[in-house]
């Protein structure tokens, strides 16, 4: 058949490429950028005062973490917000709340900074708050709050095994940071030393290095590379990580193969601290030293530990020598499968994060102690369903069992006795009286219940757990628990008491067998609350208040 004049062949259409996928990618890169565009200068007026080092390194270690597991927890989710066809609208007016929130924040972290202690609490809450709502701001600016909900959900209960961690490590940066700078490191020390010179001599000619001193740069600008900077820090940090990642998805890699993971992230790790310090005195020499010894100094390490263990992370599982399987044919858990786990761990968590909140917040002391409390009995409130399966009746032996973690503890003390905080004594009698007050309660309710949830009710029962799902820990007996479980449980429980770890490691063991003895959790936090409060008893009636 001939065609009709003036026809037009059909020509195919053209497809139209589905450009959603680098759209949302680039929203994350963006967001990622600006952070990190902001973040550099700003570090260097942070006020570190009140805990303010110690929350920006948990901040960054519980993101790093949550990061790495949570894609391998969420990345179907991932992938099916990454080819939707919504549109990501860019929100101008979160935007401009991210800007007025770090601008609040780096406000307050001069003024912290200028009039060092003498800031009331109420200042150095809202330098507290202005920084995380600065992120959250630029976050929703970027991608839609739905879109995160979604992400976050996706993640199950990553959180709470992630935070107490994050939170933890902390609070133990202090210990561990007093353990690198020795003299026993000089060695190490002097490795990393003779590293940088190495690097530094062949792209300055006007170096400067000093062996005896450790010091290395040039006529303008010299650094000392100390202990804390052997790069044994960070080697730790990565051998954590490296443990956890290997214990998440232990299903997923061949053994020995995967421990391979650990000694090649602690070398990587070494390596950018080297390129950390040649940096840092290249900046100085380039004429900003005070971004060199101010914020690149004090966050480059944690920025170099995110960029090792998200490559750590992301790169090991598509290494055929280490997986077993890639796991795009296993089913992804749902939140509903890991939810049991939450109501066990949430309420500690909950508060280690408050008290992190309240030694921000606090000069000289911690008046905001009560934020504890509260934030314990928040999450217990919210997580009430999740205790219908545990027994809570205890039996006599509970309040014997606590007298005796209390002799133990007392005799154990070395500390110097001390008077009650100065802050404290000079306020009126109901103040004093009434943060006191707020402080036992505590301690005999709030925390024996959120403590031995985590520790007993969840940690000792999963310990016992050889295989299966995470969320079978609730259908073990407390009677079945293996000896291994109550030691390692009441180990990392006692490590939680800091410098009184052996007693905590040893009045863990005994609220496990109180647990065991009982078939009850309740019989362990009988005990726990009786020793709590005899010790309250103690530090009110005797002054010993090294102790709270």
């Amino acid at each position: 058949m001939s065609e009709q004049a003036g026809s037009i062949p059909a020509l195919p259409v053209p497809v139209a490429r589905d450009w959603r996928f680098p759209v949302f990618c680039r929203r994350l890169v963006w967001l990622a950028g600006l952070l990190a565009a902001e973040w550099l200068p700003i570090s260097s007026r942070v006020s570190t005062g009140g805990g303010g080092q110690e929350i920006a390194r948990g901040v960054s270690a519980f993101l790093a973490l949550f990061v790495c597991f949570g894609y391998f927890r969420a990345r179907q989710m991932f992938r099916a917000l990454a080819r939707s066809r919504d549109p990501i609208p860019f929100s101008i007016r979160f935007l401009l709340l991210h800007g007025l929130a770090m601008g609040t924040f780096v406000a307050i972290s001069l003024k912290l900074m200028a009039s060092g202690t003498g800031q009331s609490g109420l200042l150095r809450l809202g330098w507290f708050v202005a920084g995380p709502c600065g992120i959250a701001f630029a976050a929703l600016a970027f991608v839609p709050g739905r879109s995160w909900a979604l992400l976050f959900r996706a993640t199950g209960n990553l959180f709470a095994y992630l935070l107490p961690a994050s939170i933890i490590t902390a609070r133990l940066s202090s210990v561990f940071w007093s353990v690198w700078n020795q003299a026993s490191w000089s060695g190490l020390t002097g490795v990393t030393f003779g590293l940088v010179e190495f690097v530094l001599r062949r792209l300055r000619p006007d170096i400067i290095a000093d062996r005896a001193t450790l010091t290395i740069g040039n006529g303008n600008f010299l650094v000392r590379i100390g202990g804390p900077c052997s790069g044994l820090e960070g080697a730790g940090l990565i051998l954590a990580f490296g443990l956890l990642w290997l214990w998440l998805f232990r299903r997923e890699c061949r053994f020995p193969h995967a421990l391979v993971v650990i000694p090649a992230g602690m070398v990587a790790m070494f390596a950018s601290n080297v390129f950390r310090i040649v940096t840092l005195v290249l900046i100085g020499i380039a004429g900003a030293p005070a971004v060199a010894v101010g914020g690149f100094h004090s966050q480059a390490g944690w920025i170099a530990f995110n960029c090792v263990a998200l490559v750590l992370a992301f790169t090991a599982p598509r290494i055929a020598w280490i997986r077993v399987r890639t796991g795009e044919g296993q089913a992804a858990a749902t939140p509903s499968s890991l939810n049991p786990t939450v109501p066990y761990l949430l309420p500690f968590a909950a508060i280690l994060a408050a008290g992190l909140v309240a030694r921000a917040a606090s000069s000289q002391f911690e008046w905001l102690y009560p934020l504890r409390f509260l934030a314990a009995i928040g999450a217990l409130w919210i997580c009430r369903r999740g205790y219908s399966k545990l027994t809570w009746r205890p039996d006599w032996t509970a309040p014997p069992g606590g007298v005796a973690v209390f002799v133990l503890w007392i005799a154990m003390d070395s500390g110097v006795r001390q008077g009650p905080a100065g802050a404290l004594a000079a306020q009126s009698p109901f103040i004093r009286a009434l943060w006191i007050a707020l402080r036992a309660l505590a301690a005999t309710t709030t925390v024996p219940i959120a403590e031995e949830l985590a520790f007993r009710g969840f940690l000792l029962r999963r310990l016992s757990i050889s295989s299966g799902s995470p969320a079978d820990f609730q259908a073990v007996d407390f009677r079945r628990v293996t000896y291994f479980a109550i030691a390692t449980s009441s180990i990392l429980f006692g490590l939680m008491h800091g410098e009184r770890w052996f007693a905590g490691a040893l009045a863990g063991v005994v609220y496990a067998m109180m647990a065991r003895r009982r078939r009850s959790i309740g019989n362990a936090i009988a005990a726990h609350a009786t020793t709590n409060a005899l010790i309250a008893v103690y530090v009110l009636a005797g002054g010993n208040w090294q102790l709270w």
